[in-house]
């Protein structure tokens, strides 16, 4: 039988979560559901100054956006401290670490020092075979690191990596006040949660072999390592808020649709031949690391309004009409409490969504149409709504007025009659109309503008438009 795959998502709450962080989250998502695995997700939350329950929670609401859920957790690390502690100690009664009562002031003098001599900034072993303890010093726990040879890290995506062995650090694994470090943390939890797969980006890369070195000191399976290339910005630099928004959530206040995200997402470093649109049911049935780039992918804002724009395009009109009601309500457009008919709403989105690139545009548009009356844009009014168009639009108001079959082939009959007789082209009509039912000068097609508004709201807005020439 065949070892069940398990794999984790571990953020750290100091801020909300960010694109590289949501990619990381699906591509241990994918690998999961892919192999019928289990995706455990995991708070590392040990930096007690900067982490906050608002921004786990922040965390959390980002992943249940995107529809990425975890089988099993969350689990937080700071409720772990006494399994930590007992993995500590029992690598200390082994002699595979030990206690440094080296002060902060020395310690700094020793790397200023090095740093001049141009040596590696490492700790130079002077408690590491220290046979009894200063008194009145707290020490810090250090983990022995082999210093001969090397550690090779097999990785999925990157090859094998050999780091020399001279080069690590007897790295700190408990603080002078116990609390343990991120590398002894993350070995304990990934043991303890069985993980056999740890898929991250690869700043993390560095810590791979003193890790690595850790597990093997605990008689553990080291897992299989996935390190993922960084995003980066369009000048080549780690991404940043400067190259447009980073935090997911962000992306969601401007109208984008999860599915849009995550396809945008998971090509940031994976490609599945040239197929550039993905059902999140292709994404399972295709992810493998095989297809994942060893170089830094760049995250281009252009392209993703554009997958969002076809995204919107393709969802089902009632979908989106669920998707847009928050950014309504938000804007003023639906009053508290005000009931929309959300067949009506999916007819109306029918005429807008191959127009609009994000659900805030979408919403924007449906203004005209839902409100009781349009603001007109004053150049438009000028252009349009003027002597030369209030004939006209007094005879489509009187006729629409006596039409009893308010179809779209009356409305053209009607609209054609008008032109003839004044012997204009439709735009002459057309045009003036648009902006007495919208306000401005782009809209869809007249016709179905006319068709979605109603016989009633198109006949108060055209008596509006006319009184106010």
């Amino acid at each position: 039988m065949s070892e069940e795959i398990r794999v984790r998502f571990a953020p750290s709450p100091t801020g909300f979560l960010h694109i590289g962080g949501a990619r990381t989250a699906l591509f241990n998502w994918l690998y999961a559901r892919h192999n019928s695995g289990k995706f455990v997700l995991r708070i590392e939350d040990t930096d007690k100054e900067r982490s906050t329950d608002e921004y786990i929670d922040a965390i959390i609401e980002g992943m249940k956006w995107l529809d990425l859920d975890a089988d099993e957790g969350p689990f937080r690390q700071t409720d772990r401290f006494d399994i930590y502690k007992g993995y500590i100690d029992k690598l200390v009664a082994e002699g595979k670490a030990y206690y440094c009562y080296c002060s902060p002031e020395e310690l700094d003098a020793k790397r200023k020092e090095a740093m001049k001599q141009g040596k590696a900034l490492k700790y130079d072993g002077k408690c590491r075979d220290l046979d009894k303890p200063v008194e009145g010093v707290k020490p810090v726990v250090r983990f022995r690191m082999p210093h001969e040879g090397q550690t090779t890290v097999e990785d999925l995506i990157k090859g094998n990596v050999s780091f020399d062995n001279e080069q690590l650090d007897d790295l700190i694994i408990a603080r002078s006040d116990g609390t343990p470090t991120y590398n002894l943390t993350v070995v304990v939890d990934d043991v303890d949660m069985k993980i056999t797969h740890v898929i991250r980006g690869d700043d993390h890369l560095n810590n791979t072999p003193r890790q690595t070195q850790i597990y093997e000191a605990l008689g553990y399976k080291v897992p299989k390592f996935a390190h993922l290339p960084m995003i980066l910005g369009a000048d080549k630099a780690r991404l940043s808020k400067r190259h447009g928004a980073t935090s997911v959530m962000a992306y969601y206040e401007m109208g984008y649709l999860p599915d849009a995200l995550i396809n945008y997402l998971v090509r940031l470093g994976w490609s599945y031949g040239d197929q550039e649109v993905f059902t999140k049911d292709e994404l399972v049935e295709y992810f493998s690391f095989e297809n994942v780039g060893k170089a830094a992918s760049i995250f281009n804002p252009e392209k993703l309004l554009w997958l969002n724009a076809q995204y919107i395009m393709n969802s089902s009109s009632e979908k989106l009409g669920e998707l847009v009601m928050p950014f309504l309500v938000k804007d003023g457009t639906v009053k508290e409490g005000q009931e929309i008919d959300m067949a009506w709403l999916a007819k109306a989105i029918d005429t807008l969504k191959e127009r609009s690139k994000t659900l805030l545009e979408l919403a924007e548009s449906l203004r005209y149409y839902i409100s009781e009356d349009v603001e007109f844009d004053e150049k438009a009014k000028a252009k349009f709504l003027n002597d030369n168009s209030r004939d006209m639009l007094v005879e489509l108001k009187d006729g629409l007025t006596a039409i009893s079959d308010f179809t779209t082939e009356e409305i053209e009959k009607l609209f054609n009659s008008i032109i003839e007789k004044h012997e204009v082209k439709l735009g002459k009509l057309a045009q003036p109309v648009r902006v007495a039912l919208t306000g401005g000068t782009q809209s869809p097609g007249i016709f179905e503008v006319i068709d979605v508004l109603g016989k009633e709201k198109t006949v108060n807005r055209l008596e509006r438009a006319i009184q106010s020439i």
